[in-house]
């Protein structure tokens, strides 16, 4: 059979083969087409967010541009506001503006403050400077006794800024004493207006060859380093109060005094560039030792940069812009703009969908393709084996019928010579009716065997009692076999709902199977029902290998011969009895088989 096979299997395999490169084309163009509309997608994306870098650093240059002049004003200016302003240079931060007061728990200033009120501020060696400050102090103190002071004070005052220009002293003395100067002559109320502004707010600038001052106010913020915590909050509430009695603004310098910050930004040390910092900060260096910065909205700038998007069409309604990640400082350069829109996200859902689509069909034409093939394959198979069979079947039935006819030809010759001759041929009948038996069972159980199997046999169902089926059975085993039989029987009273002829074919096919295969004498048979609807029918027979427990159940299917023997018969007995067995809702199979003898076991649905 697998010469005859062959050239239907190489056919297959190779339309099979052809099939596969086939469809492993079509697969690869369409992973090619999902692969361009994925790119076509990811470019429209990365367009967009090229656009919306591009748009984003633009606008936080431009913010940092609008703050530049004043950036530059507060560098210098210490009672301009500094708030969301950086400026370092030097590596040191200049803005926002920081409170680095003197460490020390001291105050100096407030205890010079108290003594030169008093009028107990004694000077030591070598303080010369000091000491000349101290007199130019009295004199300012005597114009102030005298009549027609004005002019006599402005020239008092004029000496002592010139000699604070010249003589630069520590701030914790330079501040105390000018305070209290600047006090004394507000007390009398004789200088102009604009005057003691100048010296408590703005200060004034002189032209070439005369002497410039800061304003108290100004000079406080400025020299705040030089000062302990203590002293710097002591001269400040003296500087306000004195302020507001003379009715000069001192908002803007309580603001900043209250705004120094008490550690430096935590912002990178080295920039090599604009950046942008997660914090709020957008950074730009300058010739390397100069950064400047301003904060940043970065919230409401992507915001606005979506809507802009959104009104030119370029991002849809839903989408957004956003900045992902989570690095805390990021290049100016390369922002890592996202564009999110569910329009791609759907997009791409789609092609993932049409591509799993496509894939599914080619892989249910290859799954079909093989189960054609398969399917072709074992109808070829089975249209051999059913030749095969067929043949088989012809030569068995063909033996079986030609054996029984010619020994009924051969004996009715021999019985017609004999009576003629007149010769005794007593048992010549019994034996050509034992060989017409043998061919009417034959032919009865390849008619049984055929109707069931078109389903053509419908059973006639009635009540049924197994000692009546198996006293017909004792009676068919006398008359079809010469070898001694013995049957034992325990049955009882137990029956079952059955088709009497069916059930008398499928035991007279057991009990014939068992004297076949047999080689003693006498054969001995056992049937026991047991409650529930179970039969046992055992023998004394050769016995069945174990691997043919359940072929022999199949149809056509012969055991070897038993000794030098030939077994006669068609290999449908079993298979028959399989089938009656289903028709009643039961089932046969084998329950023990050893070369002792075989039992065969019966389980019917009980009555």
């Amino acid at each position: 059979m697998t010469r005859r096979l062959l050239p239907t299997l190489i056919a297959l395999v190779l339309g099979l083969a052809g099939l596969g490169v086939g469809l492993w084309s079509l697969e690869r163009i369409f992973i090619a087409e999902r692969d361009d509309a994925r790119a076509a997608l990811r470019s429209q994306r990365e367009a967009l967010e090229q656009y919306a870098r591009a748009s984003l650093r633009q606008s936080l240059r431009r913010e940092l541009e609008g703050v530049r002049h004043s950036l530059e004003a507060a560098r210098w200016e210490p009672l301009l506001p500094a708030a969301g302003l950086y400026l370092r240079e030097h590596d040191e931060q200049l803005l926002p503006r920081l409170a680095r007061f003197n460490p020390s728990k001291a105050t100096p200033a407030q205890e010079r403050y108290a003594r030169l009120r008093a009028g107990t501020e004694v000077t030591k060696a070598g303080e010369g400077p000091w000491a000349e400050r101290l007199a130019l102090m009295k004199s300012v103190e005597r114009t102030l006794a005298a009549k027609g002071r004005t002019a006599a004070t402005m020239q008092a005052l004029g000496a002592l800024f010139f000699h604070r220009t010249h003589y630069m002293l520590a701030s914790w003395r330079d501040l105390p004493s000018l305070l209290l100067v600047v006090e004394r002559v507000a007390a009398q109320g004789d200088l102009l207006p604009d005057v003691m502004r100048a010296l408590v707010r703005e200060g004034w600038r002189g032209g070439p060859g005369s002497v410039g001052m800061e304003g108290l106010q100004r000079l406080l913020l400025l020299k705040r380093s030089r000062l302990t915590a203590a002293d710097f909050q002591f001269l400040r509430e003296r500087i306000t109060t004195l302020s507001m009695r003379l009715g000069i603004p001192a908002e803007d310098f309580e603001a900043r005094a209250q705004e120094l910050a008490t550690a430096p930004l935590d912002l990178p040390e080295h920039i090599d560039g604009p950046v942008l910092a997660r914090s709020g900060w957008y950074l730009e260096p300058d010739r390397g030792a100069i950064v400047r910065g301003v904060t940043v909205n970065v919230p409401a700038h992507l915001e606005a940069l979506t809507r802009e998007m959104r009104e030119r069409g370029l991002l849809s309604e839903d989408g957004t812009v956003t900045l992902p990640g989570d690095e805390p400082v990021l290049l100016l350069a390369s922002l890592p703009v996202s564009v999110e829109s569910p329009l791609w996200a759907r997009g791409e859902a789609a092609l993932a969908r049409r591509h799993a689509l496509k894939s599914f069909m080619v892989g249910m034409c290859a799954v079909l393709a093989f189960v054609i093939a398969g399917l072709a394959f074992l109808a070829q198979h089975r249209k051999h084996r059913f030749l095969e069979l067929k043949s088989d079947f012809v030569a068995t039935v063909s033996h079986e019928l030609r054996t029984p006819l010619a020994s009924i030809r051969l004996l009715a010759e021999t019985l017609e010579w004999r009576v003629a001759e007149g010769a005794g041929a007593r048992d010549y009948p019994a034996r050509i009716i034992r060989e017409a038996d043998g061919l009417g069972f034959l032919v009865e159980n390849l008619l049984s065997f055929n109707r069931i199997d078109k389903g053509r046999w419908t059973p006639k169902l009635a009540p049924v009692r197994w000692d009546e089926l198996l006293a017909g059975l004792r009676q068919d085993l006398e008359g079809w076999t010469q070898v001694p039989v013995s049957l034992s029987v325990e049955v009882g009273d137990h029956g079952l709902h059955g088709d009497a002829q069916l059930l008398r074919l499928l035991l007279a096919n057991l009990g014939r199977n068992a004297c076949l295969y047999n080689n003693r004498d006498p054969v001995i048979l056992r049937v026991e029902v047991f409650p529930g609807g179970r039969l046992r029918f055992s023998d004394n027979g050769v016995g069945i290998p174990e691997s043919e427990w359940e072929h022999v159940f199949d149809e056509f299917r012969r055991l070897p011969s038993v000794g030098r023997r030939e077994v006669p018969g068609s290999g449908l007995g079993l298979s028959l009895c399989r089938r009656i067995a289903a028709l009643h809702g039961g089932s046969l199979r084998v329950a023990a088989s050893s070369p002792e003898g075989t039992t065969f076991e019966l389980s019917f649905p009980e009555r």
